[in-house]
C-alpha cells in the first residue's frame, strides 16, 4: 500500500478527533510521508513516538493496535485465570486516553484490567504487575522526552520490561492486523460498570511506598539529622505524590516543591525538554533552591524513574552531580553501610550497562562485590535480577544502575525507580552532613581512591525516513572500521550485533582505546538518535576534558 493510499484509508476511517489534522496533512506531502512512511516501531521499549495521525505517530489506533496484539500474545501464552493485566499512565499529553483504549481493549479480549485511578510512575506499574500478579504490564509513557512524544511501555509478568524474544512475539501479532478491521475496541465505561477493568486500590500504592522506605541503608540504632532543606521538583510529571510522601514520612519534612513544576502538565511549559538530565530543565530548581537556601535539589522526570540532583558547594553556588557522579555516590554507600551493619550478602553483585563509567567496577571489587555489565537499558538490569531470583540468589543483588540518571537498590520492582532514588539520596546526603563531608567531598575521595574518569553523552538528531536511512550509514562505516579517536589507538572493537559476552544481540560498538578509554556508539531505542558515550581515564578532571574533547571533534565529522 502507498503512503497515499494509507492516508486516504486513514480519511475514511479514523477517529474523529484525528479528522483535522489528516486534512491539514493533505496539503503537506512532507507531512505526510513522515506520518505513512512505516509503522510505528515495536520492540524491547514498547512504543514511542510523536502524537498525531498516522501509522508512525502516537495515536488512539496505534494505540488500539498494539493493545490488540499484546492481548493476542498473553491470551496465547497464558491460561485464562492468569491473563490480567496492569496499566498505568503519566502526565503526557493524551496519556489518560491511550491508558482507557489499551484497558478497552483487553477488556474486550476477555483479560482482567487493573488501571491506577490517577497517574502513577513507571516503578509503580512495575509493582503493580507483581503485587497483583499480572501476565503483562503497560505504562503509557514517552519518559523524558519532549511534549510532542507519547509512547507505550509492556512489561512481562516479572515487572521487568518485555525480553527482546517477547516483544518479537508480540510484533508478530501486532503485524498480522488491519489497524481499522482486526482491533477489538470495547466500551471502558461498560467493561468498568462489569467488572473487567478494576481500579488499582490504594494498598498497592501503600505498599509500594513502604517497599521503598525498607531499603534504608539505617541500622536500627542509627540516629540521623533529617532536618535538611531539600528543593524538589517533578518536572510537571509523576512523582509529586510519591517521592514527597515517602520523604515525609521517613522523617524528611523541611520540602519545598517548584511551584511552577509541581502539578502535572504534559505541556512541560517550564522545560521543553523535561530530563533531569539537561541543566536547562534543572535552572527553575536550582533558583528555589537559592531563594530557599536549600541544601540538596532533586529532579525527577514525567514518568519518575530518572533522578538528577544538584547540591550546594563551598561558594554558595548549586553543582549538578552526573548520573554516574549519583551511582558511583550510592554505590559506595550502599557497599559501606551494608558491611557496617553486617547485611552484605554472599555473593554481592553490583548490575550496570556498559556505557555507565567504569570506575564503579573498581567501587565494587574494593568492597567485594562482583560487577555484572549488560546492554544499555534497564531492562537488562532487571532480567539479571530475574536470573538471580530463579537461581534462589535474589538477595545477592545489591545495587544497580546506568550513566542516564537510573538507580535501583531493592528488587521490588524491576525497572528503575526514582521514588527509591529521592528517598536513598536523601538519607546519604544527611548522613554525610551528620559527619561534616558533602557529597562533593565524598565525590572527590572517591576520584582520589580510584583514579580519575570523565564520562560524557553527544547524541546527534537524525529526523525522518532520510535521517533513519543515514543512522544505518553512518553505522556501517564504523563497522568497516577506525584506527584512532582523538589520538587514541583503538585496541579492540567490541561488536554487539555479534551477541558478545551471552548478551542479546544488539546495534552497539564499543571502541576500546589506549589508556582505560573507551568510546561507545549505539542509535538511541526510543529518538532518532545515535548516542556517543565517551569514557576517559586521566591524571585529573583538566586533562580529562581535554582529551575528551580531542575525542568528540574527531567523531563529530562521521555524524556531519
Amino acid at each position: 500500500m502507498t503512503i497515499q493510499e494509507k492516508f486516504e484509508q486513514w480519511l475514511k476511517n479514523a477517529d474523529a478527533s484525528l479528522t483535522e489534522s489528516l486534512s491539514a496533512m493533505a496539503k503537506d506531502p512532507a507531512a505526510m510521508e513522515d506520518a505513512f512512511y512505516r509503522d510505528l516501531a515495536f520492540g524491547t521499549g514498547g512504543l514511542r513516538g510523536v502524537i498525531g495521525p498516522g501509522t508512525n505517530r502516537m495515536n488512539v489506533h496505534t494505540v488500539a493496535k498494539a493493545s490488540q496484539g499484546l492481548a493476542d500474545y498473553v491470551c496465547g501464552h497464558f491460561p485464562e485465570g492468569e491473563r490480567k493485566i496492569a496499566v498505568s499512565y503519566d502526565s503526557r499529553i493524551l496519556s489518560d486516553v491511550f491508558a482507557r483504549v489499551a484497558s478497552a481493549v483487553f477488556a474486550e479480549n476477555g483479560i482482567r484490567v487493573y488501571l491506577y485511578p490517577q497517574l502513577m510512575p513507571t516503578p509503580c506499574l512495575s509493582y503493580a504487575v507483581r503485587y497483583l500478579h499480572c501476565s503483562a504490564g503497560v505504562m503509557v509513557t514517552a519518559s523524558h522526552n519532549p511534549a510532542k512524544y507519547n509512547g507505550y511501555k509492556v512489561y512481562g509478568a516479572d515487572g521487568c520490561q518485555i525480553t527482546t524474544e517477547a516483544a518479537e512475539k508480540i510484533l508478530g501479532e501486532i503485524e498480522k492486523l488491519d489497524i481499522f478491521r482486526d482491533v477489538r475496541l470495547g466500551d471502558f465505561d461498560r467493561h468498568l460498570a462489569e467488572g473487567q477493568i478494576s481500579w488499582i486500590g490504594e494498598e498497592v500504592y501503600t505498599s509500594f511506598v513502604q517497599q521503598v522506605k525498607a531499603q534504608t541503608m539505617l541500622g536500627p540504632d542509627d540516629q540521623l539529622d533529617r532536618n535538611v532543606a531539600i528543593v524538589y521538583t517533578p518536572l510537571n510529571g509523576t512523582g509529586l505524590k510519591p517521592v514527597t510522601r515517602t520523604l515525609r514520612e521517613s522523617g524528611f519534612t523541611n520540602i519545598t516543591v517548584v511551584p511552577e513544576q509541581e502539578q502535572p502538565d504534559g505541556r512541560f511549559p517550564t522545560c521543553p525538554y523535561p530530563n533531569p538530565e539537561i541543566r536547562e530543565a534543572m535552572e527553575l530548581g536550582i533558583r528555589t533552591a537559592k531563594e530557599k537556601n536549600a541544601d540538596l535539589l532533586l529532579a525527577t522526570d514525567p514518568d519518575c524513574d530518572r533522578c538528577g540532583i544538584a547540591v550546594k558547594n563551598k561558594e554558595g553556588d548549586y553543582t549538578l552531580l552526573t548520573g554516574n557522579e549519583t551511582g558511583m555516590l550510592l554505590l559506595d554507600y550502599v557497599c559501606s553501610r551494608r558491611l557496617a551493619l553486617g547485611r552484605m550478602p554472599k555473593d554481592p553483585v553490583l548490575v550496570k550497562t556498559i556505557v555507565t563509567i567504569d570506575m564503579a567496577d573498581r567501587i565494587a571489587a574494593h568492597y567485594g562485590v562482583r560487577t555484572v555489565n549488560v546492554l544499555t537499558g534497564f531492562k537488562f538490569i532487571g532480567e539479571t535480577i530475574a536470573r538471580l531470583e530463579a537461581q534462589g540468589k535474589e538477595d545477592s543483588y545489591i545495587f544497580g544502575f546506568e550513566e542516564s540518571y537510573g538507580y535501583l537498590s531493592g528488587t521490588y520492582v524491576r525497572d528503575k525507580d526514582a521514588v527509591n532514588a529521592s528517598f536513598l539520596i536523601c538519607e546519604m546526603f544527611a548522613w554525610y552532613r551528620q559527619q561534616g563531608v558533602s557529597l562533593l567531598d565524598k565525590l572527590e575521595e572517591l576520584y582520589k581512591t580510584y583514579g580519575y574518569c570523565l564520562n560524557t553523552l553527544h547524541s546527534y538528531t537524525f529526523e525522518g525516513s532520510a535521517g533513519f536511512e543515514k543512522m544505518q550509514r553512518i553505522m556501517r562505516s564504523f563497522r568497516e572500521g577506525i584506527e584512532e579517536i582523538g589520538g587514541k589507538r583503538v585496541e579492540k572493537t567490541l561488536d554487539y550485533s555479534l551477541g558478545l559476552d551471552g548478551l542479546p544481540k544488539s546495534d552497539v560498538l564499543k571502541f576500546l582505546l589506549v589508556g582505560n578509554c573507551s568510546a561507545v556508539v549505539r542509535p538511541s531505542g526510543t529518538e532518532p538518535k545515535l548516542k556517543v558515550y565517551l569514557s576517559v581515564s586521566a591524571e585529573n578532571r583538566e586533562k580529562a576534558l581535554e582529551e575528551e574533547e580531542r575525542m568528540a571533534r574527531q567523531l563529530a565529522g562521521f555524524f556531519a
